[in-house]
């Protein structure tokens, strides 16, 4: 890798009540709706978006809910696209305690930008986020986790842009994302050495980093598989875990796209009604609290 990262201390684990520490991992949403993936970019355009039926509101509601009977607490990476058109969403986020953290405007890929595009996107869209919430905004995560080899510039403009981390990096190989070279945990980027980049959480399993950090890998494998992946995480690596997902993957009854592929079908759909089950046995199975107080102290 070009941008020599340095590995940060664990965070310390929190003790409740006297019992034995827990390690206290990140829970975290990406707040767009079921039209805006990135899967689908080539089926829907952006300009259609104003005219197909939102659902993220109503979704991001029932997660708040699951939280809420969980006592979670987590950081909402939301669109500026999904702020301006739902503010009181975005102020009932901030109200239940969580933190609101910027997920770009309209889920244009970093790598697909300039620089000079990029900066006024992240810019834009962390004047827009505080503005509608009244909160500061520390953390942004790139759609479809596009920072990687080709554009590790981003971290530095984040960092002038004022954020203080990123959740931008999956080192895994995938088809539409991944820097598999990358450091599994938490690291300061050599060019950007103020910003904090928090990789999404993997395994390593006979030398190659296997995802455990939710999206559409926690709706396909068994939840018991996810948690003993987690779990290893934790007590192996004596590290905290960053878990994510979307709104609409607890809304099984969405509108189903066509034509679309076989493999964008699987990766979409498959267990979305048994998701919101799986989420309330994750916040019991384990400790959970936002981006921000886990990595930033």
């Amino acid at each position: 890798m070009n941008d020599r990262p340095s590995v940060l201390p664990v965070p310390p684990a929190v003790a409740a009540g006297g019992a034995a520490p827990r390690p206290v991992n990140a829970m975290s949403v990406d707040v767009e709706d079921y039209f805006q993936v990135q899967a689908f970019s080539g089926h829907i355009r952006r300009e259609d978006w104003p005219k197909l039926e939102c659902r993220v509101e109503r979704n991001t509601d029932r997660v708040l809910e699951i939280f809420a009977a969980g006592s979670c607490r987590a950081t909402f990476f939301t669109l500026g696209w999904v702020a301006e058109r739902y503010p009181a969403l975005v102020r009932r986020i901030v109200a239940a305690g969580h933190e609101l953290a910027s997920h770009g405007y309209a889920h244009y890929r970093a790598d697909s930008q300039t620089p000079v595009e990029f900066r006024k996107d992240v810019e834009g869209t962390r004047k827009l986020l505080e503005d509608v919430g009244g909160v500061a905004v520390q953390g942004y995560r790139a759609a479809s986790f596009s920072v990687g080899a080709r554009n590790l510039w981003a971290h530095e403009v984040l960092m002038e842009a004022g954020y203080t981390y990123s959740s931008s990096v999956y080192p895994i190989r995938h088809d539409l994302y991944g820097m598999p070279e990358a450091p599994r945990f938490a690291f300061h980027p050599q060019a950007a050495a103020k910003l904090l980049e928090c990789p999404i959480t993997t395994v390593t399993v006979l030398g190659r980093n296997i995802p455990c950090g939710g999206g559409g890998y926690f709706r396909l494998l068994p939840y018991a598989l996810s948690r003993r992946l987690m779990r290893r995480v934790n007590r192996v690596d004596g590290r905290p875990c960053i878990f994510y997902f979307h709104p609409w993957e607890v809304d099984p009854a969405q509108p189903r796209q066509h034509p679309i592929s076989l493999k964008t079908r699987v990766r979409h759909y498959t267990n979305l009604g048994r998701m919101e089950g799986r989420l309330r046995r994750l916040t019991r199975d384990f400790a959970w609290d936002r981006m921000d107080r886990v990595f930033l102290g």
